[in-house]
């Protein structure tokens, strides 16, 4: 094999690792942002348990002064039941208090629902707390791992490129511009041996003077269905399969 081929070889193999790690890393942004999520989705969960006890607290102290307005109701109709003398306004009074009365039951049945969503909401934030406080503690430990693996696969990729770009210098023109412009349109797989008089990339079996000129590793060879530039080696089998 020519001088030639064996660098684009070693160049096409520097540029499947870069483009492994480049994948790898590529990974890593979407990984950081599934755990910051998480961790916010804990927050959001936590927030919102703390602020609907704000609100039963809210709630709860506004039933307090409705409670505490109809007992003075209560103490005022009471007083004026006292100082009346006429029978229609005793009664007129007794039926405000009764209502007063009826009204302080419901609203102290609605302070205890609310008192017992209370409890159930503290247990909620103290749940939430702790998950949340789990999650932020793995969250730090996988995103600092993160951090490192992301600086240790972005210096492969620049030792890569730095090797790839000394390397390419070293390649025919012509022979690196053809290699560029195949693997653009065909991947990163497009300098390839012969394996049993068929080309290593599609597979389809070649013909006789397409192999022969292969052997012959004079100019460059490519196969003829799929267009890679088939390359020999003596290790390669250049016979055809049966």
């Amino acid at each position: 094999m020519l001088n030639a081929f064996e660098q684009l070889v070693v160049l096409q193999e520097r540029d499947r690792q870069f483009a492994r790690l480049r994948a790898e890393l590529d990974q890593i942004p979407p990984q950081r942002v599934a755990l910051e999520s998480r961790v916010n989705a804990a927050q959001t969960s936590l927030d919102a348990a703390r602020q609907r006890g704000k609100l039963i607290e809210t709630d709860r102290k506004e039933l307090e002064l409705e409670v505490e307005m109809r007992k003075q109701r209560i103490e005022k109709y009471a007083l004026q039941q006292f100082q009346t003398k006429r029978n229609e306004e005793y009664r007129a009074l007794s039926h405000e208090i009764d209502g007063c009365k009826a009204e302080i039951v419901k609203l102290e049945d609605r302070q205890l629902e609310l008192m017992e969503e209370a409890d159930g909401v503290h247990k909620t934030v103290l749940a939430g707390r702790h998950l949340m406080e789990d999650q932020k503690r793995d969250a730090d430990r996988l995103l600092a791992e993160l951090a490192a693996r992301e600086a240790s696969l972005q210096q492969r990729c620049d030792e890569l490129q730095e090797a790839r770009t000394a390397l390419a210098a070293g390649v025919d023109a012509g022979l690196l511009a053809r290699y560029e412009r195949l693997r653009r349109t065909k991947g990163e797989r497009v300098i390839v041996g012969v394996d049993h008089g068929a080309c290593g990339g599609c597979h389809v079996s070649l013909p006789a003077q397409i192999i022969i000129a292969c052997r012959a590793s004079q100019e460059t060879t490519q196969c003829p269905n799929c267009g890679c530039i088939l390359f020999y080696t003596r290790d390669m089998d250049m016979m055809r399969a049966e």
